[in-house]
């Protein structure tokens, strides 16, 4: 008998707690059933947000759109519930457009049941898909409960209702721009992995890595094997969402051949689809495919089919005794079949190749050749020569002001050699990606508009040095300065930006070990410098003797300098190697993808 009043004191206790610290990040399952905020205030009675979908009729096993949009808003919270039964529980699930905004909870026994955000950020809409169950209810409504601010928000805001329409068998969805998926012929289950044994001999493979065995938990592979007028086609790979393959006629997403196979409740789909550009893959409503089989074990989804070489009743087959370039993609779907977007560069094959032509054993490459040049030349410029010529200028000036090279100073020269040789290699980096996409990338986030700030800034700092006063001139000192911190934070600017660049889909640098790579490296560039200060400081101090209270010049700040010569040629020729070794490093990385 106490066990009531138990529930209500916990249930009271987490409503005061989150009075007080709310939920930030979305984890509103306590209010699953009331969709009520614990925010000690009451809600508000007119909304200003409003609940569209892009359908009125569903069947089960259908997705629809669902969209939440308005004035600002921090917080959201999305169910599907009986349009005849409000307080009942939620029904279907949902499936994420975007998970930076929105996230998937679980309300009663119905798994990704509810959807609210992740954070408090200002937001203007969101769009979520949601999946019709096989045991729907005749009329589904949407609510929503929107957080404007902490105490004003707006509970259970009506959206549209959608009816079940009179169909008899539903479609298993993959998403919402498929036509159907249907598999007219016996689907079968893989007893055993693939074999890469005929691989460049009987069957044609691409392999990543390069000769990685099938059954591995790291290797993709793909085979054709010509058998008469078909081609006998095995997939595999580590993902427990899809994979997919396609050939195109270039290098680029579009007009594409495209092949799916879906885990959908731990079984395998497989079909065919069309690609447009970069939209989800438009799915076939006849498949053409025969012998499909499939096989999902540890951590491995692989699936086999057939096809014929010449396929003119399809629209969108290619045939298979021409050369094409080859795509494979792998990415996470949902427990109802939708395909999330890959999170990485597909990997592409490095020329185009005929599948029925002589049998080959071939890699391919996740990032484009043009992209990996880009990432090297930046790599070589800010690692290796912007960074070993401040080092040179700002601690060798004393130390090799005697020595000359072409009538200049020489580190004024191994200076002037170092920024320039930055300058060069930068401009030419900046290019590249423009050449490669064509005009400038939207999928790149901050990345393209930070490396427009580091060319401007590299490209200014020699024509400001064009214009050095003479070494007495009055002007001297604010031209040191204005050299100084624009040199630095070109710096500073392409740390950060190469930070983003080796995590964007097209060069993707491997995790974490990208990361704590450029971190070390900027310990080290940091260290050196803390180094080299910690002696210069030293040596003005070693100039000074205390003797009967006075202080005695010994000897001038020139020839002081002049006697730690030796140890800072050793900490430049060590500072030297490491920077090489971390190139190198990145070079390698850069190579493999």
């Amino acid at each position: 008998m106490e066990l009531p009043g138990f529930a209500v004191t916990v249930w009271m206790f987490v409503c005061l707690y989150a009075s007080v610290v709310g939920y930030p990040n979305g984890k509103v399952r306590v209010a699953c059933t009331s969709m009520v905020p614990c925010h000690g205030v009451s809600p508000q009675l007119s909304p200003e947000h409003t609940i569209t979908v892009n359908g009125t009729e569903f069947k089960p096993g259908d997705n629809i759109e669902v969209h939440l949009s308005g004035p600002d808003f921090e917080g959201f919270f999305i169910q599907a519930r009986d349009a005849e039964h409000l307080d009942s529980s939620a029904v279907g699930s949902f499936v994420l457009a975007d998970r930076r905004h929105s996230q998937l909870l679980t309300c009663g026994r119905t798994k990704n049941s509810a959807v609210s955000h992740t954070n408090k950020a200002k937001k203007k809409d969101i769009k979520v898909y949601w999946i019709a169950p096989d045991d729907a209810p005749k009329h589904v409504q949407f609510l929503a409960t929107v957080v404007k601010k902490y105490r004003i928000f707006w509970v259970k805001i009506p959206g549209p209702i959608v009816s079940q329409s009179d169909v008899l068998s539903p479609t298993p969805p993959l998403h919402a721009t498929s036509e159907a998926m249907s598999t007219s012929h016996p689907v079968s289950y893989i007893s055993k992995p693939f074999s890469a044994s005929g691989c460049g001999i009987t069957k044609f493979c691409v392999r990543n890595p390069t000769n990685c065995d099938p059954g591995s938990a790291s290797c993709f592979f793909l085979s054709f094997q010509q058998e008469g007028s078909s081609v006998f086609i095995e997939m595999s790979g580590p993902s427990e969402g899809y994979l997919a393959f396609a050939f195109s006629q270039d290098r680029w997403m579009g007009g594409d051949d495209a092949y799916l196979c879906v885990n959908v409740d731990h079984r395998v789909h497989v079909s065919t689809a069309h690609l447009k550009e970069r939209s989800h893959p438009l799915l076939d409503s006849e498949n053409a495919l025969e012998d499909v089989s499939w096989r999902l074990a540890d951590g491995l989804l692989q699936c086999s089919f057939r096809r014929r070489i010449h396929l003119p009743a399809y629209k969108g087959r290619f045939n298979l005794d021409s050369s094409y370039y080859i795509f494979l993609a792998d990415g996470e779907a949902s427990e109802g079949g939708l395909i999330y977007k890959h999170r990485r560069q597909p990997l592409v094959t490095n020329g185009l190749y005929n599948v029925t032509g002589l049998p080959q054993d071939i890699g391919g490459s996740r990032a484009p050749r043009l992209i990996k040049a880009h990432g090297a030349l930046m790599f070589v410029a800010w690692i290796t020569t912007v960074s070993i010529g401040v080092i040179v200028a700002r601690f060798f000036k004393p130390v090799w002001s005697h020595s000359f090279l072409f009538g200049k100073e020489l580190w004024f020269q191994v200076h002037r050699m170092l920024m320039l040789t930055t300058v060069m290699l930068t401009s030419i980096s900046f290019v590249l990606p423009f050449v490669y996409r064509g005009g400038w990338s939207q999928q790149a986030g901050f990345h393209p508009y930070l490396g427009c700030a580091v060319m401007a800034l590299t490209i200014f700092q020699p024509l400001m040095a064009g214009f050095r006063p003479s070494r007495h001139a009055p002007r001297r000192q604010l031209f040191n300065w204005f050299h100084w911190s624009t040199g630095t934070t070109a710096r500073i600017l392409a740390v950060v930006t190469m930070f983003l660049g080796m995590d964007l889909p097209a060069l993707d640098l491997p995790d974490p070990w990208d990361t704590y790579a450029m971190i070390g490296f900027v310990a080290w560039h940091v260290g050196t410098d803390v180094l080299l200060e910690i002696h210069s400081y030293c040596l003005v101090r070693k100039v000074e003797v205390i003797e009967d209270d006075r202080v005695q010049i010994l000897q001038s700040l020139t020839s002081a300098e002049a006697e730690g010569r030796l140890f800072k040629q050793i900490v430049l020729t060590i500072y030297v190697c490491g920077n090489i070794v971390f190139l190198v490093a990145f070079l390698i990385a850069i190579n493999q993808v």
